[in-house]
């Protein structure tokens, strides 16, 4: 959903590391392919009322009168997008606002239509618009720039800081907590099918489907890999990339080709259930992403990692509200209760999972736990002490990478030691 301080070395990667599972469907956004779609309007609000000055920066604002306007790049027949109208309805329900203040625009494309989208939504009156896609964030910066008056957020972007606009902002979450703690989840059962005789510990493989090799996905599955290692370190993973962020067809044709190379396990950063139903035809355990995937896979998910995007459009909207400023980049995780694991599939976890997992939510939250702990991982055999980005930021100290820490968008994007990328 994407990739961000460290993009540059993450695109330089693409050749290396590309598995071509099947051909590019677009740029892509934080967690989507590009819509096809024209941009509908879901909710009362929408072309209610004509559009209003809006108040300047610092202002506050009466409940009953802001209005907030939201582009999605897909709709709530897929995960990702699902997830962030879940955020925008407990933002809703937190700070009393009504339908009619909440105008959705849906399917908007990673193109011209999202700058348009952003215009008709400051036109109608909004005093904070979001964007959730990586591709739409420059369009949001056009607008923001012609709407100084109005509060642009976007998801999964790294520009808001160096754009010169006090009304253009990042946001993210600090997912890759959730994608170790499932790791972990799938390191007890590695180690449990292990001590089962079902294979031996030098066999224990993870199959991942990824959807670009970008820093987003780079972190999230390099986190995952690390959990499971914390409980199983005899584990290998296996990557493969789909290039979309959503096709049912690919993300199911990687995962049957990892299977077949006798992967174990199979995980995924991509946004539909073709990994799930394929591990599930083949009795090979799952963690999926975004969503619970019991439904698609009943006895073989485990759990997946999810945003919990409430918090951030609670924060951002209750920030207009009162007249606050917003972070320029704000990523939070389990601390903050944005992120999390779905239900534990007590059908499918091993022994002992739910307790195991929990003590690690426990030391992520009060910081004794650091997901990229530098002891933990190696790079052609060496301990990293040092990490710097493209702009110069040096990530590693006090014995860890401080992933989203010093912007809001994932910017690990090292090849670590255990971790395989198909060429083909």
């Amino acid at each position: 959903m994407k990739k961000w301080t460290g993009m540059l070395l993450a695109l330089t990667m693409t050749a290396a590391t590309l598995a071509g599972c099947g051909t590019s469907q677009g740029a892509g956004g934080t967690g989507q392919e590009p819509g096809t779609g024209t941009g509908q309007e879901l909710g009362t609000g929408a072309g209610q009322e004509e559009g209003k000055s809006g108040e300047e920066a610092g202002q506050a604002l009466d409940a009953a009168e802001v209005k907030v306007g939201i582009i999605y790049i897909g709709d709530e027949n897929e995960g990702y997008t699902e997830s962030h109208m879940k955020g925008i309805q407990e933002m809703k329900e937190a700070l009393g606002l009504s339908d009619g203040q909440v105008i959705e625009k849906t399917l908007v494309p990673e193109a011209e239509a999202s700058y348009d989208a952003a215009v008709d939504l400051a036109d109608q009156g909004c005093d904070i618009i979001f964007a959730t896609s990586f591709g739409h964030e420059s369009y949001l910066m056009q607008a923001a720039a012609e709407f100084p008056q109005v509060q642009f957020c976007h998801a999964t972007g790294y520009q808001a800081a160096s754009s010169g606009l006090a009304n253009m902002h990042n946001y993210f979450t600090s997912i890759y907590e959730a994608r170790y703690v499932a790791g972990v989840a799938a390191g007890m059962k590695l180690a449990a099918m292990i001590d089962a005789g079902e294979f031996t510990a030098e066999e224990a493989k993870i199959g991942y489907v990824g959807a670009y090799p970008y820093a987003e996905v780079i972190s999230g599955y390099t986190s995952f890999y690390l959990g499971a290692k914390s409980v199983c370190p005899t584990v290998t993973m296996e990557v493969r990339y789909t290039n979309s962020w959503s096709s049912i067809d690919l993300e199911k044709e990687c995962a049957e080709a990892l299977i077949a190379a006798d992967c174990k396990l199979i995980s995924q950063h991509a946004d539909t259930t073709g990994a799930p139903s394929a591990a599930e035809a083949a009795g090979i355990p799952v963690v999926g992403y975004n969503i619970s995937m019991i439904a698609t896979a009943p006895t073989q998910a485990l759990t997946s990692p999810a945003n919990d995007w409430g918090a951030y459009y609670t924060y951002a909207v209750d920030c207009v509200l009162k007249g606050e400023a917003i972070d320029v980049n704000w990523c939070k995780g389990f601390k903050d209760n944005a992120v999390l694991i779905t239900e534990l599939n007590e059908a499918a976890v091993a022994p002992g999972t739910a307790e195991k997992v929990a003590e690690v939510e426990a030391a992520i939250r009060d910081g004794s736990l650091h997901v990229f702990d530098t002891s933990t991982w190696t790079v052609e055999g060496e301990t990293l002490t040092t990490w710097t980005d493209d702009f110069g930021n040096e990530y590693i100290s006090d014995g860890y990478f401080h992933e989203s820490e010093l912007a809001a968008a994932p910017s690990f994007s090292i090849p670590i030691d255990g971790i395989t990328s198909i060429v083909e």
